[in-house]
């Protein structure tokens, strides 16, 4: 059994300050504590220790700032990272940007390259077309003079048809050796007797139906075309064979 004394502080330093005691038994000393009494004040002080800490853990959870400082190399490593990061970031746009800058490079050579070769092709074009007068000029002149009349002139023995016969071979060899130099050049006759009419290096003049050969045939070849390295420099103005329907 407790005094009444000892008693009556720990009602009031477990909370039971409002416990009215009558006075006749805390000065005879008939009041004892219960036992009970301790347990509970042994359980409230672990509760309000769990809650203080529960409490404590979330302030510095929510407040970041009011959790204890880091030491100086922990500042320096968190330092030291985030300068590695902006740097990562900053040479990953100067290579994009390097790599667009190659990209482009290469195209404007790709580009430039594909200028002076065409520069280089078709430099001769506006020299090459006024030649093809005189190309046509020799071919209207060979063909004036049919074959039957060329066998004759080789069978005549006066002087009189040597002279034609030596000025058609003459007409002739010029023919071939501009025809040759024109080749030499990129420069190509477009022949297409007997061949599919092609509407990118043929022009039609006229049409006309004929039996014997199949209908879209270039049959007649009225003014050969030219090529200039493989680009139509004059389209062949040819006769096309008709369809019956």
């Amino acid at each position: 059994m407790l005094p009444a004394r000892i008693s009556a502080r720990i009602l009031r330093s477990a909370g039971a300050s409002r416990v009215r005691m009558a006075p006749s038994l805390m000065r005879s000393g008939a009041y004892s504590a219960p036992a009970s009494m301790f347990a509970m004040r042994m359980y409230s002080d672990a509760n309000t220790k769990t809650e203080e800490a529960s409490s404590t853990t979330a302030t510095q959870e929510e407040n970041p700032a009011s959790s204890p400082a880091t030491s100086p190399e922990e500042k320096r490593i968190a330092e030291l990272e985030a300068q590695v990061a902006a740097k990562s970031k900053e040479a990953a746009e100067f290579k994009d940007r390097l790599l667009r800058q190659v990209a482009e490079f290469r195209n404007l050579q790709e580009t430039t390259k594909r200028e002076i070769q065409s520069a280089k092709d078709f430099a001769i074009s506006k020299f090459a077309r006024d030649l093809l007068d005189s190309v046509d000029n020799l071919d209207r002149a060979l063909a004036t003079v049919p074959e039957s009349s060329q066998q004759a002139s080789k069978e005549a023995e006066e002087a009189t048809d040597r002279e034609l016969i030596a000025l058609f071979d003459g007409v002739k060899m010029t023919q071939q050796v501009l025809e040759q130099t024109l080749r030499r050049h990129g420069l190509t006759k477009i022949d297409p007797l007997g061949e599919r009419f092609d509407p990118h290096q043929h022009e039609a003049t006229f049409e006309i139906e004929q039996p014997d050969k199949e209908p879209g045939t270039v049959f007649f070849v009225q003014q050969a075309g030219f090529m200039l390295n493989n680009r139509v420099l004059r389209a062949a103005k040819v006769g096309v064979v008709k369809s019956p329907n």
